[in-house]
């Protein structure tokens, strides 16, 4: 079986790159994969592709972020390959932070599709549970009440594919009751390569706050220094440092640098920049704390499983789909008011003052990463994957 990718993939900073990474190299030797087709978007230079090479694996980078054109190209490099299925690895902002190119990318389940060539598109959010104004993209009511028009026309059309799978079980029950898509199932989102477990020293005298991804939007960072401040205010004794890894989101380009220069002579803020593959493992295991400031979810969350697998306590906002998602996977943290500093400092006194709690939630955490390992998902996509060829060629 050769199998076509359309998903973004290392060192692309196209958003799902790093979970692509995971679940593609999670096919590799699976019986009966034999070749394995990534199709990645440019970067500046693709011979940076060749870093993350590995054999049964062929990057060929065949369109650009916020190209009107990425479905035609992807489409025109799948007609030149002999691949046996296809799957996405999407979401509504894969193809483009603009509007136009960002919808016109999402059309490519479906033209795919006019190959005959069976069909699975991991979708990891929808626009029924995305409030648009916190991501970027509808400031006013009336402009979210088009989009939300807008994305139920392009969900239908992704629900063209042969089969569509969504990483919580909310999700499907939408799609299935909203657009009568039988032909949705549930995808667990999967954990990430267990690594060596590390441990907190303990007592920890230094305690590292950490956030994680691309900030801006729905992820605000000033929530995270406000409580760092509370915090040294309140515990003389403790070093507090705030690490904020990772870049701005494409739709609010500045952001970052504008918030370091707001706080700008604050000691122990550290702001890391881009946080390539390699080095993602000592982000998470310098840190004593995970911490999730967002105001809002856009599907299950891959930073919550990162945490998971390096064995951290998770610092986390009352949002229902994330709360939900915690539940549902046998996570755990700390809960505490959205974009409220003061609940999110509460939250951090809470597993200061009770070290026993902290590193139950750390057991809780690292025991819910074993739970369902890529290895094991990649055999759920080749099952359903072998049901659909087997009925295309009936």
């Amino acid at each position: 079986m050769n199998i076509a990718f359309i998903s973004p993939y290392p060192p692309s900073q196209v958003t799902l790159n790093e979970y692509g990474y995971h679940l593609i190299r999670s096919f590799i030797q699976k019986y009966p994969v034999e070749r394995i087709y990534v199709l990645s978007d440019h970067l500046g230079n693709n011979l940076d592709y060749q870093r993350y090479k590995i054999e049964g694996i062929e990057i060929i980078p065949c369109w650009k972020f916020n190209s009107l054109l990425s479905f035609w190209h992807i489409y025109k490099t799948l007609k030149t390959l002999k691949v046996d299925a296809i799957i996405f690895n999407m979401q509504f902002m894969t193809f483009g932070d603009r509007k136009i190119p960002a919808a016109l990318g999402l059309l490519t389940p479906w033209l795919c599709r006019k190959l005959g060539i069976p069909s699975i598109v991991l979708l990891h959010n929808i626009t029924e549970t995305v409030k648009l104004d916190t991501i970027g993209m509808a400031k006013a009511k009336w402009k979210e009440n088009i989009l939300l028009k807008i994305g139920e026309m392009l969900t239908k059309i992704i629900l063209k594919a042969d089969l569509v799978g969504v990483t919580i079980s909310q999700y499907v029950d939408i799609l299935r009751k909203k657009y009568h898509a039988e032909h949705v199932v549930l995808l667990p989102h999967g954990n990430f390569e267990l690594p060596e477990r590390t441990y907190i020293n303990e007592p920890p005298n230094v305690i590292n706050l950490m956030a994680f991804g691309k900030f801006g939007t729905y992820k605000k960072v000033e929530v995270l220094i406000e409580a760092t401040l509370l915090l040294r205010a309140k515990y003389p004794e403790y070093k507090f440092i705030a690490t904020i890894a990772g870049n701005d989101n494409p739709n609010v380009k500045g952001y970052l640098k504008s918030v370091e220069q707001r706080y700008n002579g604050i000691e122990d803020l550290v702001f890391t920049g881009y946080i390539a593959e390699e080095d993602v493992a000592k982000i998470f295991q310098d840190s004593t704390f995970v911490i999730f400031p967002y105001t809002t979810t856009t599907g299950s969350s891959g930073i919550l499983h990162q945490a998971g697998s390096y064995a951290r306590a998770c610092i986390l906002p009352k949002i229902d789909d994330l709360e939900r998602v915690v539940e549902e996977e046998g996570y755990s943290g700390a809960f505490f008011e959205t974009d409220n500093p003061v609940s999110m400092a509460e939250a951090v006194t809470y597993l200061l003052q009770n070290p026993e709690e902290r590193r139950k939630i750390e057991d809780q955490n690292y025991a819910a990463a074993k739970g369902l390992p890529m290895n094991e998902l990649a055999e759920w996509y080749i099952s359903h994957l072998n049901v659909l060829i087997k009925a295309k060629r009936n």
